[in-house]
């Protein structure tokens, strides 16, 4: 059931859509409920973080002897979306051992590598959706379920997206934290940072936090900064700019690996098909460190940059990661052409959190 939720961006009106996790979830939901009640139904309907309901028509029903399974058509509303049209399934069975288990199956994406949201050889879900499900599952339990997702379309529709370089395979990723996609273009969201940042600058605060997106903001917890955060997505140089604009004095950033590897040696927009500068960055600081050869050609041949920090700190080049934030510090104030800005970067890892030194 399409989901009436419009923005207007661009002097647009787009219709917003629900996530793979979302999907997943009220197939989940769905199943649970047929399971126990022997019948088949023909909507569900289940809450999001963003805290907009959804009522999903349910697709392909399948009775079995202690299971249920049944799909949730994904619904990418107005945003250009790969999965957008795809069946996300579940298959949901009654175990009887008081237990409550939940993986992927088909079409679901394994995570190849460490330092992802799981640990190797897991069922690419995010943590929002896995959180979600999990409860759902606990709440629907009697004595015991075992829920598997499914992707029918996902080992094609993984081959469109940029799973394979992030270490996951086989399929797509179950993800969403907010539950619902809000189609967004470039300037609409640099603006809508813009209107944020003005808003801030209203109430006399002379410092800020710029974070790219939810998990950052996550991470900020296990900092003592008390200035309020502002999400940039990867339009980090439009942000700085403005906030420099806006008379910030003092610019806490906080950070991923992979965004801001690149953000050290100069890239101001880090989304992916601007450029992919994450093992340039290693090998830049690692080569300045002194670091040997035969270090910088495994990390020239390693894919993801959880994984090039980790050899790091394995080959006791752990400190790359501090290079890094002072190469970012340094090349924000020459960017703004502003050295007594006081700037001040974080980066942190899936895998170790934030970093400090």
């Amino acid at each position: 059931m399409k989901l009436e939720e419009y923005i207007v961006q661009d002097g647009k009106r787009l219709r917003c859509g629900y996530t793979t996790g979302s999907c997943a979830h009220g197939a989940v939901k769905a199943c649970c409920i047929m399971l126990k009640s022997g019948e088949p139904i023909e909507y569900v309907e289940i809450p999001t973080p963003a805290g907009i309901d959804l009522k999903l028509k349910v697709e392909n029903i399948e009775f079995k002897d202690n299971s249920v399974s049944c799909g949730i058509i994904k619904d990418a509303g107005d945003d250009p979306d790969a999965t957008d049209g795809i069946e996300i399934r579940a298959i949901v069975e009654s175990t009887n051992d008081g237990t409550i288990v939940l993986d992927g199956g088909f079409g679901v994406g394994r995570i190849t590598r460490k330092g992802l949201f799981g640990e190797v050889g897991e069922a690419a879900i995010n943590p929002v959706p896995k959180r979600i499900i999990t409860e759902e599952l606990e709440r629907q339990s009697i004595n015991g379920l075992k829920c598997t997702i499914t992707v029918p379309e996902g080992e094609v529709i993984a081959k469109k997206t940029f799973n394979k370089y992030l270490g996951i395979e086989g399929g797509i990723s179950i993800i969403g934290t907010k539950g619902i996609v809000y189609p967004m273009s470039e300037s609409s969201l640099v603006a809508t940072i813009h209107m944020e940042m003005d808003m801030l600058s209203n109430k006399g605060i002379d410092g800020i936090v710029l974070t790219p997106g939810n998990y950052g903001e996550e991470f900020l917890k296990d900092l003592d900064i008390e200035y309020p955060v502002v999400k940039v997505s990867n339009f980090i140089g439009d942000a700085l700019t403005y906030t420099h604009y806006k008379g910030y004095r003092k610019i806490y950033l906080l950070g991923h690996i992979g965004k801001f590897a690149k953000l050290s040696i100069g890239v101001f927009n880090t989304h992916n098909r601007y450029a992919d500068t994450r093992m340039e960055a290693f090998i830049y600081y690692l080569s300045l460190m002194g670091a040997p050869i035969e270090l910088l050609k495994e990390i020239d041949r390693t894919i993801s940059a959880e994984e090039a920090s980790k050899k790091c700190i394995e080959s006791g080049y752990g400190e790359v990661i501090k290079r890094m934030q002072e190469g970012i510090n340094s090349r924000i104030k020459t960017y703004l052409k502003d050295e007594e800005l006081e700037v001040h970067a974080y980066i942190y890892t899936m895998e170790s959190g934030v970093i400090y030194w």
